[in-house]
């Protein structure tokens, strides 16, 4: 059985590739053994994708170009 995490008290940040802009990136979430939470940061009150953190190492990794 999966559990889902409790992301209401998360602190969340924005990738340091960010314009410092409000609306226009994703943000993420530490501190969640093996998934990485992604929001959109233009709705913050909406719902996360829960990433598994070898998924989101490949993702940065294509996005980066590393």
């Amino acid at each position: 059985m999966s559990r889902i995490p409790d992301l209401s008290t998360t602190a969340w940040r924005k990738s340091s590739y960010s314009d410092g802009g409000d609306n226009n990136c994703l943000e993420v979430a530490d501190g969640f053994a093996g998934l990485v939470p992604v929001r959109d940061s233009k709705v913050p009150t909406g719902p996360a994708l829960l990433v598994t953190a070898p998924a989101w190492t490949d993702f940065v990794a294509f996005v980066t170009g590393h």
